[in-house]
């Protein structure tokens, strides 16, 4: 039966499922017993991660949706799907990041504070190591700690309040260091880790920082230090480079720019040019 929820965010209650495209052939993704599911990364194992809803009512989500959905890896045998649980006390959860050794991350809360859409964020950040929960802690706030990507050295990037739930900054998670906050640009309030791609195996980070007025601009973390990448490019440049989405092991970074003449948004590709010296 379908509810009329709002699972995937197109407003049209109808019901999305996750699907795998492969030899031409696109193949929808198993639920765990719900209407709807997401699919958001692969790794090189063909593994999948993703959310999908099971069969539970829940009467605290806010309407439209009625069902719970949590986190899960599809694959990599066909119809394959395991359930990741949310952390001891929440109720659901999703992934948004997966790494070559089947690590997962994302968030996990009760469903009325764990939305999907617009855009998916809970409380509780959250590494599964084995299909197990790990708690990743915060930054100080209450309503937002968020796993985005993970590297294959089971390093996290993510995003969490700061205390008193007015700031959103970036983190990185060791299992040495715990939960570090990589700030922001001089100037910004807000910062954001570029999802599923946002750390590379080198433990470089990219994403945005954001001014009060939402002004903001792609970074580059790396040796403790966050750089605007605008100041990386040649000055004469035509795009201003807004966001960071991921960055691989070579240093090559991809993200969204706007014309600085006529405001169109443009994608980009960065690659960083080696140092003569070197």
């Amino acid at each position: 039966m379908s509810f009329g929820e709002n699972f995937c965010g197109f407003g049209t209650g109808l019901i999305c499922l996750g699907a795998v495209w492969q030899n031409g052939v696109m193949t929808a993704l198993p639920t765990l017993g719900g209407n709807n599911g997401a699919a958001i990364g692969i790794n090189n194992r063909g593994q999948i991660m993703g959310y999908a809803e099971n069969d539970t009512k829940d009467t605290v989500c806010p309407a439209p949706q009625v069902l719970d959905y949590e986190a899960v890896i599809w694959g990599p045998q066909p119809g394959q799907v395991q359930e990741l649980p949310p952390l001891p006390g929440d109720t659901v959860g999703f992934a948004l990041g997966i790494n070559d050794k089947g690590q997962v991350v994302g968030s996990s809360g009760s469903c009325a504070d764990t939305p999907l859409v617009p855009q998916p964020v809970g409380p509780h950040a959250v590494l599964w190591d084995n299909g197990s929960p790990i708690n990743l802690g915060s930054l100080g706030g209450q309503l937002i700690s968020t796993g985005a990507a993970v590297n294959n050295r089971g390093e996290v990037v993510g995003a969490s309040d700061l205390p008193g739930d007015r700031a959103l900054h970036s983190f990185l998670w060791t299992r040495e260091t715990g939960m570090r906050d990589l700030g922001t640009l001089p100037g910004d309030i807000n910062s954001l880790p570029g999802a599923t791609g946002g750390i590379n195996n080198r433990q470089q980070v990219v994403g945005w920082s954001c001014n009060k007025t939402g002004k903001c601009r792609a970074y580059l973390w790396e040796n403790n230090v966050m750089t605007d990448l605008n100041s990386l490019i040649p000055a004469h440049s035509p795009l201003h480079l807004v966001i960071a989405f991921a960055i691989n092991d070579n240093g090559v970074i991809v993200g969204q720019a706007v014309q600085k003449r006529t405001g169109a948004t443009h994608a980009f590709l960065a690659t960083p040019l080696r140092d003569p010296q070197q």
